[in-house]
């Protein structure tokens, strides 16, 4: 395709431009600023990593390196007087990045790869029940009136009592053995889990309602987490989206089953009320080995050894960093565990992950269909973490029990703990008009970007 070629020709063009005005823009002192910038940012993750990872003087060391390397960049921006270089070479970058994915929806278009399947519309169900949390997310139940809006579009709806253990996979089983043809939930992703694998059970559609927290199925359902009462249209003008369902050990999740730093923090009986507070007293014995697991693991028979932190997502994220508040997951029904694996050994290798990402040796981000968390590792071994090396069939030892948080919910499970998806099992219900979808975006590979540039116009359509 010619279009695709043109483009890819002008994202090579504008990323080469970028280049040339960095190196040559700037003057002699040009490579010295860029090294200064890399340097900063390395000394800001060693800031982080010491406030993360220590306390007393050494923390406050780390706080102030964190704040003070960002700055002193700016101030060499600042000396040596490059800000107009610097503007066209992020204006340029920009561009290089704008026409290498509009070539690359051209091609994967021209190909007719796969995209998501378009939603189906469906009739008004005639007995939806609706499982509500008071307490959710702040007692958004009654802020929004979500049970009198609920009954006047004639669901039946059950109020979850927080003073009493509830349950609610029972409540929704008891709503379908008295006939209901719909199962939704206003509470958090923890909740929504374990209704929706009820509703999967019985082949009924399934009711997000964004009453939670963080709503982060909600969110990439395309959800309106600002007023979760909108999500209640789906009963009059609702269409079915199909997705997949996640399972750990048995345990439905629809995002995410953490492993270790942050599954432990989460078992902390504080960290409801103080978050950050907790996370930030607790991190140094986690990070330093005194009260945290390193943690052996494969992903579809590839050794992840002695980790600090697994993260497991149902379907994988557009960025490796699913706690970000931008954090999306382009599609549900992908068919594929998301896979992130974490092992920084000090604060070289913290300062290695900042400057590199995902290349560096402490960050591993994949995909896979299986997920097993094999136990706590003996002692930390001097293997790379990327260093994939085929697993055993079985993790050597009796076995034991680790930290897990499912969708954020604290959980402790016997090892091996495993993690598989079962594909489009899910029937959601979704209002027909949503404000938050995204159309996936194919991933940026600028060797693809190179082959199409230089591809003669009769092949580049084809290929």
């Amino acid at each position: 395709m010619g279009q695709a070629r043109t483009l890819a020709r002008w994202a090579l063009g504008a990323a080469a431009a970028a280049v040339v005005l960095l190196l040559t823009g700037l003057g002699g002192a040009g490579v010295l600023v860029l090294l200064g910038a890399l340097l900063g940012l390395a000394c800001s993750a060693v800031g982080i990593w010491w406030f993360l990872a220590h306390r007393g003087p050494l923390r406050v060391a780390g706080a102030l390196l964190a704040v003070a390397a960002p700055i002193a960049v700016l101030v060499l921006y600042v000396v040596w007087g490059p800000w107009l270089t610097a503007l066209g070479a992020i204006a340029s970058w920009s561009v290089s990045l704008v026409c290498a994915r509009a070539a690359l929806r051209l091609i994967r278009d021209a190909n007719g790869a796969p995209k998501r399947p378009r939603p189906k519309r469906r009739p008004r169900p005639k007995r939806p029940v609706l499982i509500m949390n008071p307490k959710s997310g702040g007692g958004k139940v009654a802020q929004f009136g979500l049970v009198e809006r609920a009954e006047k579009l004639g669901a039946r709806v059950v109020l979850i009592d927080p003073s009493v253990e509830t349950d609610v996979a029972a409540l929704a089983q008891e709503a379908v053995a008295d006939g209901a043809d719909l199962l939704g939930v206003a509470g958090g992703d923890g909740t929504q889990a374990l209704v929706a694998a009820v509703a999967a059970e019985h082949d009924l559609p399934f009711l997000v309602i964004s009453a939670g927290t963080r709503n982060h199925f909600a969110l990439d359902l395309g959800l309106d987490r600002t007023d979760p009462a909108t999500c209640l249209d789906a009963l009059v003008d609702g269409e079915e989206l199909r997705v997949d369902l996640g399972s750990v050990s048995g345990r439905p999740f629809v995002n995410t089953v953490s492993f270790g730093v942050y599954a432990d923090v989460v078992q902390r009986p504080e960290y409801r009320d103080a978050k950050a507070g907790t996370a930030v007293e607790v991190l140094p014995d986690l990070l330093q080995g005194g009260g945290g697991d390193r943690l052996d693991a494969t992903a579809d028979g590839l050794r992840l050894p002695a980790q600090q932190a697994l993260l497991v997502s149902n379907n994988p994220y557009a960025a490796p960093d699913p706690f970000s508040a931008a954090a999306r997951r382009p599609r549900l029904d992908g068919g594929e565990l998301g896979v992130i694996a974490i092992r920084v050994d000090g604060a070289a290798q913290a300062a290695e992950m900042a400057v590199l990402g995902t290349q560096s040796t402490g960050l591993n981000v994949l995909t896979a269909g299986r997920v097993e968390v094999t136990g706590k590792a003996a002692a930390p071994v001097p293997v790379p973490a990327s260093a994939f090396v085929p697993a055993p069939t079985r993790a050597p030892g009796a076995p034991g029990t680790i930290a897990v948080a499912v969708d954020g919910e604290a959980l402790t499970l016997p090892t091996p703990v495993v993690c598989t998806l079962r594909p489009r099992a899910l029937r959601v219900l979704v209002p027909r008009h949503r404000p938050g979808v995204i159309e996936p975006q194919p991933p940026l590979d600028w060797r693809r970007i190179t082959e199409i540039a230089f591809q003669p116009t009769s092949r580049s359509s084809g290929s």
